[in-house]
């Protein structure tokens, strides 16, 4: 069985660090990008099978970066986490306008964000 892959996307690179630990802790392969634009171009046309975004970066924010993925037909179904210190409701009404599948607020808790991408990657 291969290796599930991860794409984690933040401006932070102690965020995207944080969380590509944490994701490699839980068996997964990481690709790091550092806004919405070079998760793009990182990206190409392979297959991930769980995408985590901040919300607020340079070049392409999250919520950009979602509506650009699910145009793409490779995209349309992987399943996108936002990962961002923005809690408030309506951020999250646009969220999942744009497509994201789930929410978490920063600072994360490693074993919530491992529990929460079993459920929506299984």
């Amino acid at each position: 069985m291969s290796k599930k892959k991860a794409l984690t996307v933040d401006d932070s690179r102690t965020m995207r660090e944080m969380v590509s630990f944490t994701l490699k802790g839980a068996g997964f392969d990481v690709i790091e990008a550092e806004d919405g634009r070079d998760a793009l171009a990182k990206l190409g046309d392979q297959k991930v099978d769980v995408i985590i975004t901040d919300l607020n970066m340079p070049n392409m924010n999250g919520f950009e970066l979602i509506i650009s993925l699910r145009a793409n037909p490779n995209y349309k179904y992987t399943p996108i986490l936002m990962l961002t210190t923005e809690g408030d409701d309506s951020k999250k009404g646009e969220g999942k306008a744009a497509g994201a599948t789930g929410w978490l607020v920063k600072p994360f808790n490693p074993e919530k964000l491992i529990a929460v991408i079993e459920k929506v990657c299984p």
